[in-house]
């Protein structure tokens, strides 16, 4: 599953040369981002899912840490938005958390299908809250995003109950983090909302682990990794920390909704990656049931384009 990292969206149109270096960065995080899912699964094996969501927010804010260096310039944190940057932590710190639960009984390709109806809630949550401009046609899109979501839950549901349903509250999670994040970006800087949001997500991640650690321990139980186990999520970190760099410079060097259909190919790279570890594949209910979804959020993105409306996807990429 990706993860969010850019708030760099193109007010104007970018050079075309520009466009193609956008358009590689992007093409190479979503062949990075299937490991994040691959590596969080192997470590469900031995830790528990609050523990990887902890680990991955430190191992990807000490790997942001060259970046600065790099730039020469340390962070600027705003307390003006200190609660906005609060409540975006918590929601990818729960929207991880949800994921990784539903990796440990999950296909990790039936688990990201079910998380890609995120661009759907986010077309429903910019109608709503941001007071974008959304026709029937984008809602009949998303509708039909939905019913293709259920041809994957519902089979799923039967095998590990409620379970099912936790890559849709991760995209929900998802969505409310963009609609946030779109607040926020004209005014911070994109890498410092990462180490703020990476900041946050770490310390409730920790405070839930204390809080929970002995009442849900399936979940929140905190545990000294094994040296397999440190690998795996140490791959965890550092994939979010690479594809999360792609996604903000390909953000810069294109529109994001140029960009926007590519994620989708995250989809076919994770079920190739999947199988090749696993042996997961997903059956061919579960395959229509990809493709309604993957066909109404290209056609989501075809509307923005050619209505030329502020795309839904903008500011963020899908994942937490």
């Amino acid at each position: 599953m990706t993860t969010p990292p850019g708030q760099a969206a193109q007010a104007l149109p970018a050079p075309s040369a520009d466009v193609t270096v956008g358009l590689l960065l992007m093409v190479a995080a979503v062949l990075i981002a299937p490991f994040i899912d691959i590596f969080s699964k192997l470590a469900t094996e031995t830790t528990s899912p609050m523990e990887i969501t902890a680990v991955r927010f430190l191992l990807q804010m000490v790997f942001m840490l060259p970046i600065f260096v790099w730039r020469r310039r340390l962070p600027r944190f705003s307390m003006a938005n200190t609660g906005s940057h609060v409540a975006r932590g918590g929601l990818i710190a729960l929207s991880m958390v949800c994921y990784v639960s539903a990796l440990s009984v999950m296909s990790v390709a039936d688990a990201l299908a079910i998380f890609f109806i995120e661009p759907i809630i986010l077309t429903i949550l910019s109608s709503i809250f941001l007071k974008e401009t959304i026709g029937w046609r984008r809602y009949s899109a998303c509708a039909v995003g939905f019913g293709g979501a259920l041809l994957i839950i519902q089979p799923t549901f039967e095998q590990v109950g409620f379970i099912a349903l936790l890559p849709a509250v991760s995209a929900l999670c998802v969505a409310i983090f963009a609609i946030l994040t779109r607040r926020l970006a004209h005014r911070e800087d994109p890498w410092s909302m990462q180490i703020e949001t990476g900041f946050w997500g770490l310390v409730i991640s920790l405070g839930a682990i204390a809080l929970f650690g002995r009442s849900i321990p399936a979940t929140f139980a905190p545990s000294l990794p094994d040296l397999t186990s440190m690998v795996w999520m140490t791959g965890v970190g550092l994939a979010a920390a690479i594809s999360g760099i792609f996604g903000v410079y390909a953000y810069r060097s294109a529109p994001a909704s140029t960009l926007a259909p590519l994620q989708y190919l995250e989809i076919v790279t994770t079920t190739i990656f999947g199988w090749l570890v696993f042996r997961d594949f997903p059956d061919p209910l579960k395959w229509l049931g990809i493709a309604i979804i993957i066909g109404s959020g290209l056609f989501i993105i075809w509307r923005e384009r050619r209505f030329s409306s502020k795309p839904v996807s903008e500011n963020a990429t899908l994942a937490p």
